[in-house]
């Protein structure tokens, strides 16, 4: 028992190690890489899409920060599921408080039925566009971007190799619900493994329109349930490369249950399993990140149960120092965000509270996260805002019946992700 349990603990360390030599080269390329945006003339006309079904916590906010865009020529495309929406509304009165005259807003025409909703609406609002547009910008309804997003997401774009630009979501550790604290600890693993396999975020995304037409994406996304996931193996095959632009990381201040955040993780995982061009990577550093604490976890108590408890003491005390050194991780991870982020005044301190939660959470998040991944494997139907989609392969999709999103179907806190 006692070999079995020193060969888990060494596995542990040699795994935690790779973990601090990936979260370095994480935070070592923010550091790195400052933004380099162009001038006003150098700039291309530009298209920025918002897809919306349901009326996101913030979308006002984001709305509002789109159309003060510090950028020459860009037009805001926002697409609404269905005018009985209620984000129709939301749109509308906040466009009227604007003034803006940059911006179109348009109903969904045709749902199809054979990939998602914002699969739909992306192919509509690309299809519509003229030829005087250079780029093509996506934005998430989540997003609150800084003036100078769109400068900075589209600059990286005009050197030929690169074929997408991206950001990525960072959450607040602090709020009411323990889902909130779960999916900010699950979502650092997620931006760094992004990063490192250059995958892309569709909340923040850029791509040429010469790109779009020379890979043919609007025939993928055509019969895709996800728009992003896919795009990093298609630019590959055609030699081109994912930008990942530190200063595009968004902050998101939602909130999140459980029961939202377990849809929300398995919507996620399936998507990752279905597009992900390094699936089996995900899954392997799963079984390291939840399996091996938890069978380790699992040996001390069996060892305390059998009264070994020379055995239990060692895997207890090195189970809860690999915790601890996950909780610097978090810190370290955390704190060189903070010096690329924008709106970074309007994330909390994090006090001696905050890291004691974080360092509950985070062998919660290792049994929820393990939960999700497990029930992802199988799955074969997802509830993705009140529409149900049966997936049998990537680019067999079936949305199985269409109803226009209501108000009714809004969370009760106005502060909690859709």
């Amino acid at each position: 028992m006692k070999f079995w349990a020193i060969a888990l603990l060494q596995t542990l360390l040699g795994w935690l190690f790779i973990q601090i030599g990936l979260t370095l080269i994480f935070v070592f390329y923010l550091y790195k890489n400052k933004a380099n945006s162009l001038s006003d003339s150098q700039l291309p006309k530009t298209a920025v899409i918002l897809c919306l079904r349901g009326a996101d916590p913030f979308l006002p906010n984001c709305i509002r920060a789109l159309l003060e865009q510090d950028y020459p020529q860009y037009e805001l495309k926002i697409i609404v599921d269905s005018q009985e929406d209620p984000a129709w509304q939301v749109a509308n009165n906040t466009v009227a408080e604007s003034n803006a005259t940059n911006v179109e807003i348009s109903p969904l025409k045709i749902a199809s039925t054979v990939c998602s909703l914002k699969c739909s609406s992306l192919i509509q609002a690309v299809s519509e566009l003229d030829s005087s547009y250079k780029v093509v910008s996506l934005v998430d309804a989540d997003a609150v971007v800084h003036p100078t997003w769109l400068r900075e997401l589209v600059s990286p774009l005009m050197h030929p190799k690169i074929g997408a630009t991206t950001g990525n979501r960072w959450y607040l550790s602090k709020g009411r619900y323990l889902g909130t604290l779960i999916r900010y600890i699950w979502n650092i693993s997620a931006v760094i493994q992004m990063y490192l396999y250059g995958i892309c975020w569709g909340g923040t995304l850029a791509i040429k329109t010469q790109v779009i037409r020379e890979t043919r994406i609007l025939e993928k996304w055509a019969r895709a349930l996800s728009e992003d996931t896919m795009l990093k193996a298609i630019l590959a095959e055609h030699d081109l490369q994912v930008k990942f632009v530190p200063s595009l990381l968004i902050l998101n201040r939602e909130e999140s249950t459980l029961p939202s955040l377990s849809n929300w993780i398995k919507r996620q995982l399936l998507i990752s399993r279905l597009y992900h061009p390094q699936w089996w990577l995900v899954v392997v550093e799963a079984i390291f990140s939840i399996l091996l604490p938890g069978v380790i976890f699992a040996l001390m108590l069996l060892n305390c149960f059998l009264g070994n408890w020379d055995i239990s003491g060692l895997l207890l005390t090195c189970y809860s120092l690999y915790i601890f050194a996950l909780l610097l991780i978090i810190i370290l991870a955390e704190t060189a965000v903070r010096k690329v982020i924008n709106y970074r005044w309007l994330m909390p301190n994090i006090s001696l509270a905050t890291l004691m939660k974080i360092l509950i959470g985070i062998p919660l998040t290792h049994w929820f996260y393990g939960f999700a991944l497990l029930s992802s494997m199988w799955i074969s139907k997802i509830s993705w805002r009140n529409i149900i989609y049966r997936i049998q392969k990537p680019f067999n999709i079936q949305l199985t019946q269409y109803q226009p999103y209501q108000s009714d179907n809004q969370p009760v806190d106005d502060r909690v992700s859709l």
